[in-house]
């Protein structure tokens, strides 16, 4: 699979399918330094092969599915088989295949971890512009996307397929009295306002006499988390960066891709001294610590 992220989550959530083995030509191509990543920009580099991008915000839920869309469906997975057997042999004369290894069994891992309610992120920082609301307009917002999102459930489409983000905004920002207001929102569906408009001008409405106590403002960093870094803790970070990014470099990956900032900072905290302290730390890979972790080791222990 390529980018198979969301695809492992859709399998469980959907089908309770949970995949092993897997071989994510995504994450070979950036163990092996490749900077275009997409399955597009990888065929083409090395196959002279050119994905159309005709079909791509097509809607899927359509019945029968046309000649071109079918085609379009069958060449996005044709030269994968092609193109995981060129990187399979890449990443082994690299020898990176534990890497490849490690971290498709990570995201194999990852797809099947159920978050509480808690821990689930807050649907509205997926919106983009929610920023800048006020306290009473998120809190708003944030109703009319639940109320979106029954519908789309119900009815089974996309959420843009229902009604995008900017319309909903914009909705919450005029606070329509009718559902001939809301259908006169630039954006909004006339059908959709018509038919459900009454529960979401409803909605809106409630908002607007709420205390300011129950309000529930655009969220900030979590209350429970480590919260800000001390400076010392930031000067370590800065230093463990500079290892990685010279190591990083050497490799000739991303240095993202070998240790993203949040897993230093992490480090920085944790201060470990020796190497099983350091693979304790979220995010730590064996093949991480392996490639670079004595260097931050030694930083750690000047420190």
């Amino acid at each position: 699979m390529h980018g198979a992220d969301f695809d492992l989550r859709l399998l469980k959530r959907d089908l309770d399918i949970r995949l092993r083995g897997l071989f994510d030509t995504q994450i070979a191509a950036a163990l092996l330094g490749a900077e275009a990543l997409g399955l597009a920009a990888l065929l083409e580099g090395r196959f002279d092969v050119v994905l159309s991008k005709k079909y791509q915000r097509a809607d899927w839920a359509e019945r029968p599915l046309t000649d071109g869309m079918l085609q379009y469906a069958a060449a996005d997975t044709h030269h994968l088989f092609a193109l995981a057997d060129e990187l399979k042999g890449e990443v082994e004369a690299a020898g990176r295949s534990h890497w490849v290894t490690e971290e498709c069994r990570a995201l194999e891992d990852a797809a099947f971890i159920e978050l509480d309610d808690e821990e689930a992120p807050d649907p509205i920082t997926r919106v983009k512009g929610a920023r800048d609301l006020s306290a009473r307009q998120v809190t708003a917002l944030r109703l009319a996307l639940e109320w979106r999102d029954e519908i789309a459930r119900k009815r089974d489409k996309a959420l843009f397929r229902v009604v995008g983000d900017g319309p909903l905004i914009q909705a919450v920002a005029a606070n329509p009295q009718s559902r001939e207001e809301l259908a006169d929102i630039k954006g909004f569906p006339g059908g959709l306002a018509r038919n459900q408009g009454r529960d979401l001008v409803r909605i809106l409405r409630s908002v607007v006499d709420l205390p300011e106590d129950d309000l529930r403002p655009y969220p900030s960093r979590r209350r429970d988390g480590p919260g800000r870094p001390t400076p010392e803790v930031e000067a370590l970070a800065d230093a463990l960066k500079a290892v990685r990014n010279a190591r990083a470099d050497a490799l000739g990956v991303a240095r993202g891709t070998l240790l993203s900032n949040a897993v230093l900072l992490e480090v920085a905290r944790a201060a470990p001294t020796d190497v099983e302290a350091l693979h304790a730390i979220a995010g730590m890979r064996r093949w991480k610590a392996d490639a670079v972790g004595e260097e931050l080791l030694g930083v750690i222990r000047k420190r």
